[in-house]
């Protein structure tokens, strides 16, 4: 089956440039002017991938992002004229898997929404290998699902992590006490190497904290060890389902 790809752009040229490009290299293209249009084709039809711009009619991308990384597991593409650093991080704060800045090559473009779709399709494969048993991570009065990518507080708020920010999360839940160097945080999280001046790392790591600093009683549950990586030093407690407990001291 080919990959299915949606192009979300209010530019008309550029929404048709796009769609062309792509059908022309196997994909299955949809394309939507705006938010609205981009949720109706999404109620209908599976993604794989989605390539959006920020500035759209009614909702921005940043805003359709954000509610896009709360329950799909999505490749998604920045392509925007916004070269500023503040709309870029945003962007992968909330999850976006690249961002590139128009005028843009088209070459360079079909290769990372091909790496892209390589990387998705090879976390689908690995998880289906390895299965589907559940597994709960307790420490410090929180806990993380694994069937669901759930965070929950002490006191019951739920958070929906994004797959990076989980997978984040699982590694240092079973490694803890140990320094992870970005390298292997980001090889975890999405499954490729580090690239230069990459932020990948850092912003998903300060979107996790954020739900911990929200709550008075956890302490800095994840530190920097600056020049090496980053640190869990909470006390874990890790339950597969049926299956004994397992304790492992910070």
């Amino acid at each position: 089956m080919s990959a299915r790809l949606l192009i979300v752009e209010d530019e008309v040229v550029t929404r048709n440039t796009l769609t062309r490009l792509f059908q022309q290299e196997g994909y299955d293209v949809f394309d939507a002017a705006d938010g609205m249009q981009m949720q109706r084709i999404m109620a209908r039809q599976q993604v794989d991938l989605v390539i959006m711009d920020v500035n759209l009619p009614g909702k921005s991308g940043i805003e359709l992002a954000e509610k896009l990384r709360e329950n799909q597991n999505i490749g998604l593409i920045f392509l925007t004229g916004r070269d500023a650093e503040e709309d870029r991080l945003l962007a992968l704060e909330l999850g976006a898997d690249d961002y590139l800045i128009k005028p843009y090559n088209p070459k360079e473009l079909i290769i990372r929404v091909r790496n892209l779709y390589r990387r998705i399709e090879a976390l689908k494969s690995q998880e289906k290998t390895i299965g589907h048993d559940s597994i709960v991570y307790e420490f410090n009065n929180w806990r993380l699902e694994s069937d669901s990518r759930c965070l929950f507080s002490p006191e019951g708020k739920m958070f929906r992590l994004p797959k990076s920010e989980y997978r984040a999360m699982e590694l240092f839940l079973t490694n803890p006490g140990k320094i992870l160097d970005r390298e292997t945080l980001v090889k975890k999280m999405l499954d490729r190497e580090l690239r230069p001046n990459d932020r990948t790392v850092d912003v998903a790591i300060r979107r996790i904290r954020r739900h911990f600093e929200g709550f008075g009683d956890t302490p800095n549950l994840i530190t920097t060890i600056h020049g090496e990586g980053y640190r869990f030093v909470g006390q874990v407690n890790i339950r597969h389902l049926d299956q004994p407990s397992l304790n492992s001291p910070s």
